[in-house]
Formats: structure tokens, C-alpha cells, sequence
């Protein structure tokens, strides 16, 4: 019964596959549309950002790190996808509400076009860290590779917690303002500009937020030069896993209702 729901599912994705490829276009475009310098936002944006963090926060926490610059960069790298993914996802059903109230198509599309949107402005972004590894000093080795890990649960995490948004965001309009605060504080909370070292007894508290997992994963792999064990793998997949499978079945149960409420 689950397989032919899967495959029924992807049979009409390939069914709607040119009003996906539409909608990422739209959104990428939509997203720049009449700024004068257009997708270059996608890596200034981040950029300019580190650069105010390592000017305010550098004398504070990295006058006695190494690399200090990459592991604020690799915090900004992974919050600013998260919250780039979830924030604009989380309005993607009530912004194409026009569309699926005439026609017959799967709603989770949307989210998932606005989702390609951020990951194609991430790969952009992706980039430019590499630059700055290789200008911090940083030995490019095949482990970067593994990089892979952390970025597939990351997409999978976003799109889990844009399932999630999106419902709730049909009922309750209020949630894009608790969203935008919860966001900020989890980018206190993710130790983007400070190390848990100091919390001693407590710095595995912190593992109890997968942004923080995947931040860490990041700063493992490049800075540390070291592959994670496999249980902080399973963990990152298990976060991934849990939103994406809450996400879904939270979709599945309000599907017929987002008709009546947008």
C-alpha cells in the first residue's frame, strides 16, 4: 500500500514536472526582481553578514582560534540556508493559492520550488566558502566530500520544517512572526560566533538542536580535518528523517482542508 502511494506520488511530480521547473524559475527570479545587482545578493548578502560578525564578535571569541573566520562562515553558511528555506517556504502555499484553488495539482510543489530556490542561492554561497578555505589556509581534501552528508539532511530538514510551516501558516497568519523570532533566538542558540567548550558538563545540550549538529558536522569536516563518528551520523540523518516524516504526515492530514482557509 506505502509503495503504490509513493509511486502514485511520483507519477504525478513527472506529470507536473514542467510547472515545477516554472516555479523555481519564478521564485529565483522573483527573489532579485528589480535589484540592481540581481543574484550577486546571493553571495553578498552572506558575506556581508560575516563580515559585521567578525568585526563585532572576533575580539570577543576568536582572538586565540585558528581559523575563526571559516567557523563563523560555517555557521552563517548553514543558518542563513536554514532560515532562507523555512521562512520563504513557509508562505509558499498561501502565495500560490491562486494556482491550486483552479487546478488540480500536488501543493507540496510549491514548498518544494521554494526550497530549490534557497538550495540553488546556497550552492552560490557554497562556492565562496571554498574560496575562503583555500585563502584561510585551509587543505581542500577529498573529505570536503562529505560535506555531502551534512547538506542532503540539511535540505531534508528544511523541507520537513517547510511542510510544517506551511500547514500551520494556512490557519494560524500569526506564525511568520513567532517563526522570525524563534529564528533569531536559534541562531543564539546554535553557536555561530561562540564555542561550547565553556559549557563544560553542558556542551551536549547543544546537540539537542540539529542546526547546531550541522553547523558542528561542517566545522568537523573542514576545519578539524576529521569525519564524524557514526553515531553524530545518525543523529544528523535521524533529525532529518523526523521532521521530514512529521512534515508529510501533517500534510497529509490538512491536504483537503487549505482549500477552505486560503
Amino acid at each position: 500500500m506505502k509503495n503504490s502511494n509513493i509511486q502514485k506520488s511520483l507519477s504525478r511530480f513527472k506529470e507536473n514536472g514542467f510547472l515545477f521547473s516554472e516555479l523555481v524559475k519564478r521564485d529565483f527570479k522573483k527573489k532579485y526582481k528589480r535589484t540592481y545587482l540581481g543574484m550577486l545578493w546571493s553571495v553578498l548578502s552572506p558575506l556581508l553578514t560575516l563580515l559585521v560578525m567578525s568585526i563585532v564578535f572576533k575580539n570577543f571569541f576568536g582572538r586565540s582560534m585558528e581559523h575563526y573566520t571559516i567557523y563563523l562562515f560555517c555557521g552563517n553558511i548553514v543558518f542563513s540556508f536554514f532560515n532562507d528555506a523555512t521562512s520563504g517556504g513557509m508562505s509558499s502555499l498561501l502565495a500560490n493559492s491562486a494556482i491550486f484553488t483552479k487546478i488540480n495539482v500536488p501543493k507540496y510543489l510549491f514548498l518544494f520550488s521554494r526550497n530549490i530556490s534557497s538550495l540553488i542561492n546556497f550552492g552560490l554561497t557554497f562556492a565562496v566558502f571554498i574560496v575562503f578555505c583555500i585563502i584561510d589556509g585551509i587543505t581542500f581534501t577529498f573529505g570536503f566530500f562529505a560535506l555531502l552528508i551534512p547538506i542532503i539532511c540539511l535540505i531534508v530538514f528544511n523541507i520537513g520544517v517547510g511542510l510544517i510551516l506551511s500547514a500551520l501558516f494556512v490557519f494560524f497568519r500569526d506564525m511568520q512572526y513567532l517563526w522570525s523570532v524563534f529564528t533569531m533566538l536559534l541562531m543564539y542558540m546554535s553557536a555561530i560566533f561562540y564555542t561550547t567548550d565553556s559549557f563544560g558538563e553542558f556542551e551536549n545540550l547543544f546537540l539537542l538542536n540539529p542546526l547546531f549538529v550541522y553547523i558542528k558536522y561542517f566545522r568537523i569536516i573542514v576545519i578539524d580535518n576529521s569525519f564524524p563518528s557514526i553515531q553524530y551520523n545518525l543523529l544528523a540523518v535521524g533529525y532529518a528523517a523526523i521532521a521530514f516524516l512529521i512534515g508529510a504526515l501533517i500534510y497529509k492530514k490538512c491536504n483537503h482542508k487549505f482549500l477552505y482557509y486560503v
